[in-house]
């Protein structure tokens, strides 16, 4: 397996075999974005959705936090900011935060959340628009909006429900109340839990084996299933039909029908 590294100011790359980790590379303040950091992310994830060599990609942070949710520092910038400036920057800021986590979120790989500390805000956001997430012992989720006097804007109103139910996810909004990784494993907002010093070699195994199968299968089935609760039947059967026309002109399709075939011939 080979290892390689591409370090580049807030968000590190490193390639494990075909596996990509991204982490959030701001420790000192606990990986809170800002938006230099949505920038870069965007980034990484567009050239690492091109690289035919990467077959999965877990998302995690360096440090002893995941992501604390949004920079402090930018909204102590928006309240000193001109007023008449304030709500075409701050529409600005939230086209580049749903950017990042439209890019993770429509990633035509499999992608893992190795939550390996507290997840708030924006963070638990980032968590949950990714297919899987996998919590260390040490995580901890909090939707800690309303408590700043915000509503959920990196797209929790949207992941969250999908997880945890509608009735639910109102009561985590409204409290902000932590949520220990055993509480998330029951209530659907991690998928995993594992010990953490076995974080970051359970996510790696466990996109290995997520990611084993028709690369293109995988894109256009995941591409069908993030949009399958907002259509009816018949759209996604429609979907379906145009996919596997697609799937059945691939080279993996070919190559494991002829597999298939030569070993019923022996």
């Amino acid at each position: 397996m080979t290892t390689e590294t591409q370090a580049s100011n807030d968000i590190e790359v490193r390639i494990e075999g075909t596996i990509a980790i991204v982490a959030l590379n701001r420790p000192r303040v606990r990986n809170a974005m800002n938006d230099e950091m949505r920038v870069d992310l965007i980034a990484k994830l567009d050239a690492l959705s091109r690289d035919d060599q990467v077959r999965a990609l877990v998302i995690t942070g360096n440090g002893d936090a995941f992501c604390a949710g949004g920079d402090i520092k930018s909204m102590q910038a928006r309240l000193q900011a001109d007023p008449g400036q304030v709500a075409f920057n701050g529409w600005q800021r939230q086209q580049r935060t749903h950017h990042a986590v439209t890019s993770l979120h429509n990633f035509g790989k499999p992608t893992i959340a190795a939550v390996n500390g507290a997840a708030t805000g924006l963070g638990a956001d980032l968590a949950f628009c990714c297919d899987f997430v996998l919590a260390s012992e040490s995580a901890s989720f909090a939707m800690t909006y309303i408590a700043r006097g915000l509503i959920p804007d990196g797209g929790g109103m949207y992941f969250l429900p999908r997880r945890v139910g509608l009735a639910k996810a109102k009561e985590l909004f409204f409290s902000c109340r932590k949520v220990e990784a055993n509480e998330a494993l029951q209530l659907g907002m991690a998928d995993r839990v594992c010990p953490h010093d076995q974080l970051l070699a359970t996510a790696v195994s466990w996109a290995t084996e997520m990611s084993g199968g028709s690369m293109a299968a995988i894109a256009l089935t995941k591409s069908i299933l993030n949009q399958s609760f907002e259509h009816g039947a018949e759209e996604v059967f429609a979907q379906g039909s145009q996919a596997q026309a697609i799937c059945y002109t691939t080279a993996e399709h070919r190559a494991s029908v002829e597999a298939f075939l030569t070993k019923r011939a022996k």
